[in-house]
């Protein structure tokens, strides 16, 4: 029974994304406040995301954009005095913070209830000693293990168990500090990390099951008791890869009856005994023969699974759990789906989900890519099918453009390097077991024995390869044509695979009766229509019935989070959909990233989870009559998906195909510049290393390479000798085949940007972008200030007199981004880029602007002058906006956290307040780090920037700081008489380790040299979670917001 004396709730969000807390903790806040505000609730969201739709004031009544610290939840208790707190839908981050602010008696003191699971039940299931001692008395097994908070207590679980072992820290998210301990050797440094890694000291060691198999059940459970499982999820690799990095499969497709029922009621039993109230994952491990189990972890909220879950079945665990914390029983509630029968009902699933991840490793090529206990990537595609062969190829062929399975590209590898791939499992084992199965170097039962992958899974690889290797040996035979399609594979490979021409083999499919249909997502396997608009392509089978539509929009959406395409591109997607439905179009959403709000299939008139490919996209379009589609909304992928799209005869709304071409071809839009008059780098696009070589000895060196169609500035780098130019050339002639590459003289100066709305006429610019760092630093990874700070009207005017002049000639209806370098008082273009930027959700935020909802508007034919917004640049509000970037370089070994051109962030934090050292102060603690008045600081800056370091170091002198250098930063020091101690290379990395220092300024130098040996210091900064500063500007803005806060203090 709904708990009727809750009338104000506060939702605890999760933070910035970062590996191992993504965008599906946004997707289930978003969820809970919608279902809390149904519910007649009023919403307080704490969140200091401000890329996310949840931070977006249409989701809660009350949107505080600050940081997750109990401080700040103190002062909203006060405030606004809610009478309940709901933290199991904010990931590992709310959790956390709830726990904190109960052994603070911040609930109790306020009379806010916490809702949903209790705080007794969350330290049951998160505190790893707790945890075993509860399913010891549960009557479930678990492996040999022991609760320590010390190396000596590790010590002597070492001393009764053998290796290998795992540790897993309490508390912690995407298995930070998880490890497998193999070698003696590395132990204490090993249970060190794993201590350090966990918030409150403590780590779980335990027996590592290497082989055995990893399932996990997801369930929904009420205060009365009565609970459902929602969901079963198979892991393909085994025990050892972190569930995230695993590909994953719904329902469970190698257990039998027996064992799933075993499983299944194990998990019940679980969460009856740990009183849980709402969402929970349970995860099992199961062995080989499957005569025994055991229970591996218990996650008491919403989990990166429920996503998952609540995508492949249809079924809004999220929205549900938030409805059980106000005391409703699933009883007394309907299905969730198909409004038939109650909530408890649980899903039956006639399909196959497939989850596969996509990593950063294309961003990071350095990273150590092996996969492991600690997550490592950065999003997921989902992809549904009539069978598993099916929907993995279709989520193959989701993660990035051209990848297909098998992956044509490793014919030319080397079968010791596949094997590498298979042995210690990698990002690419799954194309590099196909591959071999291919080669004929190794049959099923080998493959299956040597990478303890359930024969299964191993047989489907090999028919997948198989189908594509009767296509191309066997040429045109309507019976192989028919069977790779049936397995997954697009009209177009299927046609380049056997010789013919895709109207000839669509023409085959036709008259076999294997056409491509639609299915309704209903988590009843047909038994009730459900009306979710939620559909999946499969090949070989009939469509669904359905409402025949016509005229309807589709807007494309960005797919995997990646490093430079974010969740900030979804909100982007979502504000679109919102706004094209405002106005009384048919709304299509085609997306396959099952963390986000986007693929809710509530939010759409229509969602349609296929890959955003030029065959699949096209059917949907067909199959719903749509006028046409939006791809400026979610990021490089759409927009690359929208040129193929045009190609093919499809409208887009917004910029044309001409439009977006002239914009980002780096070459093209240079000579357009030109044709205008405008300011930019001196440089050439180029076609050739040789070609680059000798316009190098015309301008000199440092140089700045930019490739064009590239995500987050891939293949992007200033270099300063020929030996650097000719590597990056080569990277990014490859990044985009057959295109010329951009080579200019790189500026140094202070870097601004906008994003601005164009009607062909008028502009309107909320306000400018001024970054912190400088020009050279990517801008995702600079801190920035909105609006400026330091340009006068005269330089704001000069801004929109370049914007107006460039949105004029291309003719801009919607979104067009530019980024300056001012330098010599001229203003410089960088790049402009026709479509949603990353700074859109930002500026819409602190300006109040509707920015998406404006640029559909004006790519329908609406004009500026007519919506009551105004023209030109806005004025500031009164109020500073200061985003600061969030990296999660400690999940990925390897990598030197060194900034440049090339993106690196995961995310984002935002602080705003009626002056900068506020707003940065909130900014830096919502990214999770609180300066402290007084600490140490650690320098090592290049020569080049020497004579800058004084006045920093004498500021936080005064300030009570202590200060540590490098040899040469020290001697320079010295010469102004400061007081610093000698840090002695040999001795950084473990003094780093130790936590010696607070914060690290470090400025390398433009050579490679300077910048290569300089790595270990910034990897051992990074590993220590130190955080580290890398430009004069961004220290001096972290100075400002001390020295004030010290002043307050």
């Amino acid at each position: 029974m709904k708990d009727k004396t809750i009338k104000k709730v506060l939702v605890l969000g999760s933070g910035p994304i970062k590996i191992g807390q993504a965008a599906e903790f946004d997707y289930a806040g978003t969820q809970a406040c919608r279902a809390l505000k149904e519910e007649g609730c009023t919403v307080i969201l704490l969140n200091s995301n401000p890329a996310t739709i949840q931070t977006d004031d249409s989701v809660a009544d009350i949107v505080c954009i600050r940081p997750l610290i109990a401080d700040v939840v103190r002062s909203i208790l006060e405030e606004h005095r809610p009478d309940g707190v709901l933290a199991t839908l904010g990931g590992q981050t709310g959790l956390n913070l709830c726990m904190e602010c109960e052994k603070l008696g911040m609930w109790k003191e306020f009379n806010c209830r916490v809702l949903g699971t209790q705080p007794e039940a969350i330290e049951r299931a998160e505190g790893r000693e707790p945890f075993r001692r509860a399913m010891i008395r549960a009557h479930q097994p678990i492996i040999s293990s022991m609760g320590i908070s010390s190396v000596a207590e590790a010590q002597e679980f070492l001393l009764h168990n053998s290796l290998p072992l795992i540790l897993r820290p309490d508390f912690t998210l995407g298995g930070s500090g998880n490890s497998v301990v193999r070698h003696l050797e590395d132990f204490v440094v090993q249970v060190e990390d794993a201590l350090s890694a966990s918030p409150v000291g403590r780590s779980l060691i335990e027996r590592y099951l290497e082989g055995w198999h990893e399932f996990e059940v997801e369930v929904i459970r009420d205060c009365a008791g009565n609970a459902l499982t929602v969901c079963s999820m198979e892991n393909i690799d085994p025990m050892g890869v972190h569930t995230g990095d695993s590909i994953v499969v719904s329902p469970v497709l190698t257990l039998t009856d027996k064992e799933w029922q075993m499983l299944r009621t194990a998990a019940l039993r679980i969460v009856d005994v740990l009183d849980i109230r709402g969402a929970c994952n349970v995860q099992f491990a199961l062995a080989p023969d499957g005569s025994e189990y055991n229970v591996i972890e218990v996650n008491p909220r919403a989990s990166r699974s429920s996503a998952l879950a609540s995508k492949a079945t249809g079924y809004p665990i999220a929205r549900m759990a938030a409805k059980i914390a106000l005391g409703m029983n699933l009883t007394e509630m309907a299905n969730p789906v198909t409004g038939a029968g109650s909530a408890l009902s649980e899903p039956a699933l006639d399909y196959v989900a497939v989850k596969v991840p996509s990593w950063p490793f294309d961003t990071f090529p350095q990273a150590d890519d092996s996969l492991g206990p600690r997550m490592k990537a950065t999003g997921e595609v989902l992809a549904l099918g009539t069978d598993f062969s099916q929907a993995l190829v279709k989520a193959c062929r989701s993660l990035e453009r051209g990848h297909t399975l098998p992956d044509s590209r490793m014919r030319t590898w080397d079968k010791k390097e596949l094997w590498r791939q298979v042995n210690t499992p990698t990002n690419l084992r799954l194309e590099a077991i196909t591959e071999l199965l291919r080669r004929g170097s190794v049959t099923v039962e080998e493959m299956a024995h040597r990478t303890h992958i359930r024969r299964y899974f191993i047989e489907r690889l090999n028919a997948i390869q198989l189908a594509e290797k009767y296509l191309q040996e066997d040429g045109f035979v309507k019976e192989n044509i028919v069977a790779a399609r049936k397995l997954g594979f697009t009209v177009s490979r299927i046609a380049k695979g056997c010789g013919v021409s895709r109207e000839t083999a669509e023409a085959v499919l036709k008259d076999e009766g294997c056409l491509v249909g639609y299915r309704e997502v209903d988590g009843c396997a047909g038994e009730f229509p459900s009306g979710s608009g939620y559909y999946y392509g499969v090949y070989g089978a009939g469509s669904d019935k359905w409402d025949e539509a016509e005229g309807g929009i589709a807007v494309l959406g960005s797919g995997p989070i990646r490093i430079a395409q974010g969740v900030e591109f979804d909100y982007c997607c979502v504000k679109a959909v919102e706004a094209l439905r405002r106005r009384g179009i048919r709304a299509i959403m085609v997306n396959v990233n099952p963390e986000t709000v986007s693929t809710d299939h509530d939010i759409s008139d229509a969602l349609y989870l296929e890959p955003l490919t030029l065959d699949d996209t096209r059917d949907v379009l067909l199959r719903e009559r749509a006028q046409g589609v939006f791809a400026c909304f979610g990021g490089q992928t759409s927009l690359r998906l929208g040129l193929e799209l045009a190609e093919a005869g499809i409208k887009l709304f917004g910029p044309q195909a001409e439009v977006i071409d002239a914009a980002e071809d780096r070459g093209k839009f240079s000579r357009l510049l030109t044709k205008l008059n405008i300011a930019e780098p001196e440089g050439v696009d180029v076609s050739s290393v040789e070609e680059a070589k000798t316009l190098a000895c015309r301008l000199g060196y440092p140089l700045m390479v930019r490739p064009s169609f590239v995500i987050g500035g891939v293949a992007m780098k200033a270099v300063y000798r020929e030996e650097e130019l000719v590597e990056v050339l080569g990277e990014a002639f490859a990044a985009v085949k057959g295109q010329k590459v951009m080579v200019d003289r790189f500026l140094q100066g202070r870097e601004f940007e906008c994003d601005a709305l164009c009607d062909g006429d008028d502009v309107l610019i909320p306000g400018i972008f001024e970054h912190i760092d400088p020009a050279g630093i990517h801008s995702g990874d600079s801190m920035a200030v909105f609006p400026s700070f330091q340009l006068n009207d005269i330089q704001q005017n000069e801004v929109l007199k370049v914007v107006r002049m460039i949105s004029r000639e291309l003719d801009i209806h919607g979104l067009l981004n530019i980024q300056f370098v001012l330098r010599d008082n001229v203003f410089w273009i960088i790049e402009a880029n026709p479509r949603a930027s990353r700074t859109v959700p930002i500026a819409s935020k602190i300006s109040k602007i509707p920015m998406v909802d404006i640029a559909v508007g004006l790519a329908l034919g609406e004009k500026l002058t007519d919506m009551g917004y105004g023209t030109g640049v806005l004025q500031n509000r009164g109020l500073w906006g200061v985003k600061v970037p969030v990296f999660s370089n400690d999940k990925l070994p390897g990598i030197d956290p060194k900034l440049g051109p090339r993106m690196m962030s995961t995310g984002e934090s935002l602080g705003m307040g009626t002056n900068l050292a506020d707003a940065i102060g909130d900014a830096l603690r919502g990214a999770g780090w609180n300066p402290p008045q007084k600490g140490r600081l650690l320098m090592s800056v290049a020569d080049s920037h020497k004579a800058e370091i004084m006045p920093v170091a004498s500021q936080f002198i005064a300030l009570g700081w202590k200060i540590s250098a490098t040899t040469g930063t020290a001697a320079c020091l010295k010469q102004w008489g400061m007081d610093v101690q000698l840090a002695e290379p040999e001795e950084l990395a473990d003094r780093l380790r130790a936590g010696e220092w607070d914060m690290m300024l470090n400025i390398p130098g433009g050579s490679e040299y300077h910048i290569t040996s300089g790595a270990d210091l910034r990897r051992s900064a990074c590993a220590s979670c130190v955080p580290s500063f890398h430009s004069i500007p961004a220290i001096w803005a972290v100075l400002g917001s001390i020295a004030k806060n010290n002043q307050i203090n």
